[in-house]
């Protein structure tokens, strides 16, 4: 414990001392961590959001505009017989035309001055999400695709595969990101580490000369680095999570239509991590700048 006091008190003299080069560090750091926090934060909240539409899964079938009543009444029969289908809505194209007013008024205006209206008809169905494998859903979009009258099939999957692909992309974007930066809060904590031993030299060579421990000539840097490290990735951790607030008030007050709530800042594991991260980053420059002590 006596050990354990003298390092933290020779650290924390340390970080008083040329504070300019100890905050580039630790800014340095920090930047790293607000990085691989915010893909974090993202990505999460793209999982939930995905996770909620994958709930409610479902199946626009558009008709072609010259289909005829016996046509749209076999549509109407195969979707009701499908075990795949909970709830099915027609929509007319006057129906799909007001939708459209009332969902995007600002475009209203321009909708209102074509001659026809082009939206199609449809029926919009709700799919029994939890009882769907992905073959099942394809070979239903393909079956009901082929039957006369229909022009297209879109259903949710599609575009869920592919943001599922670019959340990974993006995941793994971040983490390359933040590794690299990480790399470089590493050697930056190395090069200030070095600058305070170089610094104090002179006290370093006495207590070597006089037999002190190795471990009490590089223990005080090393605690130093560890130092750096963990509040790097708290002011890290307060900085994200004043934008992620920031940005819940945008998303309520920019996109009404948008529940705030989707937005998930880090659990306590993953804050806990981060933390850690950082101290390791800090520790491992403050041992790559001490490995010459001896």
């Amino acid at each position: 414990m006596a050990s354990l006091s003298y390092f933290f008190s020779e650290a924390a003299t340390s970080l008083r001392r040329d504070r300019g080069s100890k905050v580039f560090a630790i800014a340095t750091i920090a930047l790293a961590l607000f990085v691989l926090g915010t893909f974090l934060v993202v990505t999460a909240s793209l999982d939930r959001l995905m996770s909620g539409w994958g709930a409610t899964a479902e199946m626009s079938v558009y008709l072609r505009d010259d289909v005829s009543d016996e046509q749209r009444a076999a549509i109407e029969a195969a979707l009701i017989g499908s075990p795949l289908v909970e709830r099915r809505e027609f929509v007319s194209r006057a129906d799909a035309a007001r939708r459209f007013r009332r969902d995007f008024p600002d475009l209203a205006t321009s909708a209102d001055g074509l001659a026809t209206n082009p939206l199609p008809a449809s029926f919009e169905l709700r799919l029994r999400a939890q009882r769907i494998a992905p073959a099942q859903l394809q070979q239903l979009a393909r079956t009901t695709a082929q039957m006369a009258g229909v022009a297209d099939v879109r259903y949710d999957q599609q575009w869920l595969d592919r943001l599922t692909r670019i959340v990974a992309v993006v995941r793994w974007t971040g983490m390359a990101l933040a590794g690299l930066l990480a790399i470089a809060a590493g050697l930056t904590v190395a090069a200030v580490v070095r600058l305070g031993m170089f610094a104090r030299r002179d006290e370093v060579e006495i207590m070597g000369l006089v037999g002190a421990p190795l471990s009490a000539i590089r223990g005080p840097f090393v605690l130093e680095g560890v130092l750096q490290g963990g509040i790097g990735a708290v002011v890290a951790l307060a900085a994200l999570r004043g934008a992620y607030e920031l940005l819940r008030l945008r998303v309520a007050a920019d996109l009404p239509g948008v529940d705030p709530s989707l937005l998930q800042f880090l659990a306590g594991p993953a804050m806990l991590v981060i933390v850690g991260g950082g101290m390791i980053v800090g520790c491992i420059g403050a041992c790559i700048a001490t490995r010459g002590v001896k």
